[in-house]
């Protein structure tokens, strides 16, 4: 059983590749907050309206000094074409064996989460991580539609 992460516990490391095709790791947003959130499938309903959310918020966001980063299963390609569709201006990380979703405590436990990830599929969590690496919040439950009005509230 993955161990969840608590508020204050050091976010973990992780390394992948994003929509445009470049490496990123945790480590290059050591000193700028991040918003990195768990979506299970590119270019579904709740993660459409998720993902649409976030992005009309983005600028707020940002000017409250946070990134966001967003993860799931699909590959860089699948990432590429539903930033495409909806005009989505951060990067999605592919995240295919849910090494970093395991990473997270959000790839699921137990039978449920065996299935999830025979689905290859995580679950929707949300993790706000401070300058310094730590976990300053999780959202395990978002709303989908006001996720962005959420992560506002938090930052």
């Amino acid at each position: 059983m993955a161990t969840q992460l608590q508020l204050g516990d050091a976010a973990p490391d992780f390394t992948g590749t994003v929509t445009d095709g470049a490496t990123v790791s945790l480590a290059a947003y050591r000193g700028r907050k991040l918003v990195l959130y768990f979506y299970p499938m590119d270019d579904t309903p709740g993660c459409t309206r998720q993902a649409c959310s976030l992005r009309d918020t983005h600028a707020a966001i940002r000017a409250r000094g946070a990134e966001i980063l967003g993860v799931s299963a699909q590959d860089a390609d699948s990432h590429r074409l539903f930033s495409d569709k909806y005009r989505l201006d951060f990067p999605l990380l592919a995240d295919g064996g849910l090494a970093v979703a395991k990473a997270y405590g959000v790839a699921g436990s137990g039978i449920g989460g065996l299935l999830r990830q025979a689905a290859g599929v995580a679950e929707r969590v949300t993790f706000l991580i401070d300058e310094a690496g730590k976990i300053a919040a999780i959202i395990r439950d978002p709303d989908c539609s006001d996720h962005g009005a959420e992560v506002l509230a938090l930052l």
